[in-house]
């Protein structure tokens, strides 16, 4: 065995590869290497049977487990301390070890109350109905023996195990995940019916007993896609056990003992792969060629559309909080709203000096002409603000409400007045929030507002409201009027009178 590990070390595999090759502890494999042939002869000479420093607490220790079996090795430590005036002064590893030793002998398991999950093999999908998607990240060595961490993402056919790799040398945003996918089902050549995740934070903002609440730009990308996408439960690896297999196999098979040369070069190199190895070799469960089952399964996949597919021309560039995009030294607008948090990106292609600006699903955002000055903002007039409807045209919706009224004209002239800046604001409120309220009590309220110079939408709909909700009240108020009913025959009935005598009597 030391013979081997010297041998491994000479081709330059690192000490975790030994150990994983040979089934040592990284331990071992760090002592034989320290040791020369003529040392490592006389080490194995000696007598390495010791006896156990805390054996004379064995019963004590197997005692504490039987009671408590979640008791740490900390605790038992402690224990051992609060019980005994001199116990052996002993590292805390070792503690650890000889109450795992405990455990494995007397069959003590910390958590005896789990029971194991019930497992049971799911029949195959349909042809064309599941893909699963995964991410996973792994440390690289480089040429000059330092390491490079890169990221990839998965997606694997579910019936035909027919895998798709894409690498990239930064974590994976949302933007990024996007154009994964569209890379990746162009791969396959169409769509799956659904395609199963982790609650993801690129894909998932949170997720509320099923209500699942996706991040901007992918929920986007799956409004223009025609694939359902399905989240497992929280901490449930296990609903999407095929990718994950791929996964490991990516880093086992492609990524172990292999030098980083680059981004591009990865990717190159991982579609080559897949064509010889990873869909090109008998897969161990099927016990089929994923890339023949891919020939039939491609029959049952949805046709991509065409603006879902990548185009390797576009540039990426980022999406600055002003909804502007740096190019060429100068500042170029997009439309109000675009910018959706700081991993917002758009794609760019230049022809003819003219820019053509597409989100992430390559659908056409905004054109601009290329300015060739420097530091200028080159905007488009539409894009400051929403103008899907004119000033103009919401005054005059605003005024239709209370059609003829002079006192609401005057009111939104004054309100021009006092706030030009957020004219727009307050005649959307209005227009909004002023459809619930009956025309009387607006008209109430615009003359109380005139009154006392109040010029703000908010508190005349608050007064709109006020007034409405105490005519309800009025309203409500029933008066209940006993009904006097005249009667001819009961106006002539005389009434029989007493003597003031007979009260005074019954009085003594």
């Amino acid at each position: 065995m030391w013979y081997k590990v010297n041998e491994l070390n000479s081709k330059r595999l690192n000490k975790s590869q030994i150990s994983r090759e040979l089934g040592l502890d990284r331990a071992t494999v760090r002592r034989y290497l320290s040791m020369s042939e003529k040392d490592f002869y006389c080490w194995i000479e000696k007598e390495r049977h010791f006896p156990h420093k805390l054996q004379d607490y064995y019963h004590f220790i197997k005692q504490q487990l039987s009671e408590n079996h979640d008791l740490s090795a900390s605790q038992i430590e402690d224990r051992l301390k609060e019980h005994y005036d001199n116990p052996p002064e002993v590292h805390s590893k070792t503690v650890y070890n000889f109450v795992q030793r405990i455990r494995k002998l007397e069959g003590i398991s910390k958590f005896a109350d789990k029971q194991p999950r019930d497992y049971e093999k799911l029949p195959e999908t349909d042809y064309g109905h599941q893909a699963q998607v995964d991410f996973g990240e792994y440390n690289m060595k480089t040429k000059n023996d330092s390491r490079k961490k890169v990221y990839f993402f998965v997606l694997v056919l579910c019936r035909s195990r027919y895998k798709f790799v894409f690498f990239q040398d930064s974590p994976f945003t949302s933007a990024s995940t996007v154009l994964a996918h569209q890379k990746a089902l162009q791969f396959i050549g169409g769509q799956p019916k659904e395609i199963v995740y982790d609650q993801d934070r690129v894909l998932l903002v949170n997720e509320n007993l099923g209500d699942l609440i996706l991040t901007q730009e992918f929920r986007a990308y799956c409004e223009g896609v025609d694939f359902k996408p399905v989240f497992c439960r929280k901490s449930d690896p296990e609903s999407k056990g095929k990718v994950e297999n791929v996964v490991g196999f990516v880093k086992k098979n492609f990524l172990r003992g292999r030098i980083y040369d680059g981004i591009d070069r990865l990717n190159a190199s991982v579609i080559a792969w897949l064509g010889r190895t990873g869909n090109g070799k008998e897969h161990a469960g099927i016990k089929r060629i994923p890339t023949q089952e891919w020939i039939i399964e491609q029959q049952y996949l949805i046709t991509l559309k065409q603006e879902a597919q990548p185009n390797e021309t576009l540039k990426k560039y980022l999406v600055r909080k002003d909804n502007t995009i740096n190019y060429k030294s100068n500042f170029y607008t997009l439309p109000s709203g675009t910018y959706s948090g700081s991993d917002t990106f758009v794609f760019l292609k230049e022809i003819d000096y003219t820019l053509y600006i597409y989100t992430s699903n390559s659908l056409l955002l905004t054109t601009h002409q290329l300015s060739f000055d420097v530091g200028a903002t080159i905007r488009n007039t539409d894009h400051s603000r929403d103008k899907s409807q004119s000033m103009s045209m919401l005054k005059e919706s605003v005024l239709g409400m209370l059609p003829g009224s002079g006192n609401m004209s005057l009111f939104l002239e004054l309100l021009a007045k006092d706030k030009p800046r957020y004219l727009r604001d307050n005649l959307k409120v209005i227009e909004k929030k002023g459809a619930e309220i009956s025309s009387e009590f607006l008209a109430k309220a615009v003359n109380f507002c005139l009154e006392n110079s109040i010029f703000n939408a908010n508190q005349l709909i608050e007064i709109a409201r006020h007034h409405q909700v105490n005519a309800l009240k009025e309203k409500d108020v029933i008066y209940n009027i006993p009904e006097i009913i005249y009667n001819k025959e009961i106006q002539t009935i005389t009434v029989e009178t007493s003597k003031i005598n007979t009260y005074e009597k019954i009085m003594i």
